[in-house]
C-alpha cells in the first residue's frame, strides 16, 4: 500500500456527484482517494481557479501534482478503479475509454446542472464570473 493521496474535488451539494464520489473506489496500490468539497474553498481551489478550471462545469482529480478536469478526471478514475462491486465495474466499462468519457461527461454534466437548478442550488463560481451565481 502507498501513502500517496489522490484528491478528488467535487460539488458535495450535488446529490449525484456526492453519490458518485462516495461509491467510486481506486486500487489501494495506487493511493488513497481523498474527497474535497469544492464549496469549502480549500487551498487546492486556488490552484484550480488559477488554471481557469470552472468547477461548475467539471470535477477535478489531482494526482502527482497534475490536474485532470471533467472527462479526463472521470476517465483517469476509471483507469485507477479497483473494479470491486457492480458500480465500479460499470464505471470502468463506461469511462475507461477516453472517447466514451468525452461523449458521456457533458451529458452527465448537463443532467447535474439541471438537477441543481431544480434543487435551487447556487453555483460554486470559483472563477468569480459576474452574474454567474445561479444555474
Amino acid at each position: 500500500m502507498t501513502d500517496k493521496q489522490i484528491l478528488l474535488i467535487y460539488d458535495k451539494e450535488c446529490p449525484a456527484c456526492h453519490f458518485y464520489c462516495q461509491i467510486v473506489r481506486i486500487r489501494q496500490s495506487v493511493g488513497q482517494l481523498v474527497l474535497i468539497d469544492a464549496r469549502e474553498n480549500p487551498a487546492v481551489l486556488q490552484e484550480i481557479s488559477a488554471k481557469g478550471l470552472d468547477l461548475d462545469q467539471g470535477m477535478v482529480l489531482k494526482m502527482d501534482g497534475q490536474l485532470y478536469y471533467g472527462a479526463d478526471a472521470i476517465h483517469l478514475l476509471a483507469l485507477l478503479n479497483g473494479r470491486s462491486g457492480v458500480f465500479n465495474r460499470l464505471n470502468y466499462w463506461l469511462f475507461s475509454s477516453k472517447r466514451v468519457a468525452a461523449i458521456l461527461y457533458p451529458i452527465l454534466r448537463s443532467c447535474r446542472n439541471l438537477l441543481l437548478k431544480i434543487l435551487g442550488k447556487t453555483k460554486i463560481n470559483n472563477l468569480k464570473q459576474d452574474d454567474n451565481e445561479e444555474f
